[in-house]
């Protein structure tokens, strides 16, 4: 397996997303806050998140294009896993293995591991698996061995839970650009939407100024990791 489009160097983190809009929904606020600190970021969709009620794979591949031209990423690529039916099976997990040993990212993320949609649980267990797997020698695996740092979560849940993060980012300047990168997928979260409030996107500003209050800021970002956070100093805490 060869990449579709080769990055310029090896990726600072690689976000990994059951669907295209989960990357924009659970984070692009990071994403493009990240990149404007000079970072390399890229994101890996599964799948092509259709059938959808008021989408088609033609149109979720234009609102993708929209929403990684508003984020800027480095790079975007699509495993091609079966939507609705996602598993982490040894097959998958080769592959998903194979995007990391020439992706190269120093940190990977993937959604919260509890979740309703069982799309979501299955890439977290197959990012937990290919990031083992993608560093083992002795293998048919594209590119060389590479072991990503850590795997942090986001949340783009699908259960109402009263989640505890182990840190927030605050993405107060980011927000505009995240929301226009969300809303770049209309079959999504437009069209056939209601339209008297609070609407979809009422609530996604909502939840983004919940966690931004958490940290005394106007938006952030929720994050999870199943592994302490090291800091070599507490200069960048706010």
């Amino acid at each position: 397996m060869s990449l579709p489009v080769e990055p310029p160097e090896p990726l600072d983190f690689l976000v990994v997303a059951p669907h295209p809009d989960d990357a924009e929904l659970g984070m692009g606020g990071t994403i493009i806050k990240m990149l404007a600190a000079g970072m390399r970021v890229g994101i890996l969709d599964l799948t092509s998140g259709e059938p959808t009620p008021h989408g088609s794979e033609a149109t979720r591949r234009a609102e993708t294009a929209s929403a990684t031209e508003i984020l800027g990423v480095n790079w975007r690529g699509n495993a091609g896993l079966p939507n609705r039916s996602l598993q982490p099976t040894l097959e998958a997990r080769a592959k998903l293995a194979g995007y990391f040993r020439q992706l190269r990212p120093r940190w990977l993320f993937a959604p919260y591991w509890q979740d309703a949609h069982p799309d979501h649980v299955a890439a977290t267990e197959l990012v937990e698996a290919a990031r083992f797997w993608a560093k083992l020698s002795k293998t048919d695996l594209p590119g060389l061995p590479h072991h990503p740092e850590r795997i942090f979560y986001y949340h783009c849940v699908h259960l109402r839970l009263a989640v505890r993060p182990d840190f927030i980012v605050d993405i107060s300047d980011q927000w505009d650009a995240k929301l226009a990168a969300i809303v770049a997928y209309r079959s999504q979260f437009i069209t056939g939407r209601e339209t008297t409030s609070p609407t979809l996107v009422d609530r996604f500003r909502d939840d983004a100024a919940y966690w931004g209050k958490l940290i005394n800021r106007r938006f952030g970002e929720p994050f999870s990791t199943r592994e302490p956070v090291a800091l070599a100093s507490l200069s960048e805490l706010i």
